[in-house]
Formats: C-alpha cells, structure tokens, sequence
C-alpha cells in the first residue's frame, strides 16, 4: 500500500504548529507500520528545521513549481502516480483528485470563522474555500482537539460525525524536559540580555489571535507593581502584526518587551526553562502546542479559558478571561508573586503530559488511515 503525503510545508522557514505536527508524524510514520511505503510530495529542499527521519519505506518527490502548486502539479502528481491513499495534513485538498482516491485530511482549527477580524478578507475567503472543499471531499477528517470537532460540527451541521476522529496532538518530551545545568542556563540568556525567573515568556507567532496587545497592557500594568519583570514574545511577526509592534514601540516599558523573532528549537527550550511563567492568552486555539512545552519545561502556565485550551492544560494551568485585560493583569501578578502557586501548576502540569505523545498521535492516525 502507498499513502501520499503532502509534505511541502517543513520547506517553509517559518515554524508554526501545524508544520511541527507534520514533522513529527513523519518522524514515526514509518516506525509503525513497514508494511506501507510512504511518498512524500512537495517543492523543495525541506526546511533543516523542520526536516523529518528517513526511513526505508519512505520515498521523497520533489516537484518544483512555483504557482499553485498543491492545485497544479501535486493534484497531476497523484493522477500519475495513483497512490492507494493520501493523507493531508492541513486543511485544504487539490480541486481535482482520482475518483476512487481516499483522502484524509486533518482540521486544526477555525479560527478565522470565530475571529473574523484576525485575518484579512482574503485570507478569510481563501480558507472558507478550502476547507469546505476538504469537509466535502475528504472521507475521514482528523480533528486535533474536542474544541475543533465541536466548531467543525457547528458550520458544517451536515457532516456525518463518523467521518471525524478527535486525535490529539502530542509533544517532544524528551526534548523539552532534557534540564539544562544552571551554568549553561545562564551563559545562554545572557546572551538574550536575560535572567532566569526574571521574565515572562510567550513562544509562537505574533498574529492578532494570539491576543498580544492585551497580553502586553497586562504587563505594563503590571510593571507598576513589579518594577522588575520583563516580557519576552519569542516568534516571527505572522500576518496583521502591526498592532503588536505599536503596541510594543510606543510602551513606556518598550526596554523590557523583547521581540526576539525566530529562534531556534534550542534556544525555546532554554527560555521555557528560564522563565518566571509561561503565558499564552490567545482568543482561540485549535489544540495550543506550546502549552505542553511549558509543562515538559517545569513552566507554570497562564492561559486563557476558551476553546481547547482547558482541554489541554486541565488542571495544570491558572486561566484567565483573555478579553479582560484587569483579570489577565491579576492572573499574572499571582503567578509572579506566588511561588507556591507555580510550584502547584508545575506539578499539575506534568501530570498532564502522560495523555500526550508524537508517537501516540502517530499510531492512532495510522490506524484511522487504515480504517
């Protein structure tokens, strides 16, 4: 049996969940099952960031083109080559596929449907055309939390609910715990101009979803109280960021917000283990990654209480409204004052990570592919 895969996202630079989703699946793919060949389609070299493990039964087909691509040479691809399934791991398909091709297709979020204004109208219509082409013609559906198979059931009340599995994301522990000697914790965020417990760290891309202007009046209230804090955003600026970066200019604490742009896998394991706590407010989530990094880390979590976010952290996370910008302020001076209550929230939070794994979500994606 050959399952094609498009792959061509871990050939972007920029690295966002999604596209470590698809890296890591790849990564045991092949572990679990010897008796499928994968062909893993897409433009260019992989980005080394997000490269996957080579295994036997893995065959790599690189088609440059440059307009289209998924719609264009990668659908001619798969009438050419006929593959026995193909596995889409985000949430758009080809226009024009072989009849009898079986398509599973994983849903990550809808973010633009709950938060209109945090994309851009074209965006908006791009993604509503992809995805209910997918929802259409896809015949299993992979849903990576209970939140996006309810919002998916929502805006396409039609669907046959048997089409779609809930499959969890799962997270690099091994990675993420490795403890990094205190020394070397140091030397590392000094050359960031940082000191360990002495900042709040947010990771991920700086896009208006992730609630970042609020996120940053929280801290500049807070400031008053705790002269002492710091705030780093550790992420690209994403799309409709300007808001983010006024915010950050025209602050009285601008010094202590740090815009560290794209940073390495390494060096996010160093500020998850160097940070006083982790916040993630975002309005909306379809799983919220980075959450099980901050518990794999030994990080106390702040986050928000919305979509899939309890779902994720539980009880392992201290949550606040992430449209109340008082509420968020408070949230966060408890997690900075308070050592017992981040000391809880980490324990919490590692108990958390035993319901999570890349090799769990791997093997149970293989078997719903199989099904």
């Amino acid at each position: 049996m050959n399952i094609a895969v498009q792959a061509s996202d871990l050939d972007h630079t920029r690295i966002d969940g999604t596209r470590v989703y698809l890296r890591e699946l790849l990564n045991y793919f092949g572990v679990e099952n010897k008796e499928i060949s994968w062909t893993l389609y897409h433009q260019r070299e992989f980005n080394p960031a997000l490269t996957p493990r080579h295994f036997s039964n893995y065959r790599e087909k690189i088609i440059p083109f440059s307009f289209a691509w998924m719609q264009t040479r990668f659908a001619l691809a798969l009438f050419q080559d006929t593959p026995t399934k193909l596995f889409l791991p985000i949430q758009a398909a080809p226009f024009f596929l072989p009849r009898n091709l079986e398509v599973t297709a994983t849903i990550h979020d809808m973010a633009w449907k709950k938060y209109p204004e945090t994309f851009s109208f074209l965006d908006r219509l791009k993604l509503d055309i992809y995805l209910k082409h997918v929802v259409s013609r896809g015949d299993k559906l992979i849903a990576v939390s209970e939140s996006t198979k309810r919002d998916l059931l929502k805006y396409f009340p039609k669907l046959n609910q048997e089409k779609v599995r809930v499959i969890h994301h799962g997270f690099d522990g091994k990675f993420f715990s490795e403890k990094i000697s205190d020394q070397e914790l140091a030397g590392e965020l000094t050359t960031m101009q940082l000191k360990k417990g002495e900042y709040i760290l947010y990771v991920g891309a700086l896009q208006p979803r992730k609630n970042l202007v609020r996120l940053i009046q929280a801290f500049e209230r807070l400031k008053t109280e705790v002269p002492a804090a710091k705030l780093v955003l550790a992420g690209e600026v994403a799309w409709l960021a300007d808001d983010i970066l006024q915010a950050q200019k025209m602050s009285a604490y601008k010094d202590d917000i740090y815009l560290l742009g794209r940073v390495s896998f390494e060096q996010i394991r160093v500020l998850y283990q160097g940070a006083r706590f982790f916040a993630f407010p975002s309005l909306y989530e379809g799983f919220g990654l980075p959450i099980l990094e901050a518990f794999a880390s030994g990080t106390a979590v702040l986050t928000a209480d919305n979509s899939s976010l309890r779902e994720v952290a539980q009880d392992g996370a201290l949550y606040c409204d992430g449209q109340d910008v008082t509420d968020m302020t408070a949230k966060m001076k408890i997690l900075w004052t308070d050592e017992s209550q981040r000391q809880m929230l980490q324990l919490n939070g590692s108990k958390q990570l035993d319901r999570f794994s890349w090799e769990k979500c791997a093997k149970e994606t293989i078997d719903f592919l199989l099904k």
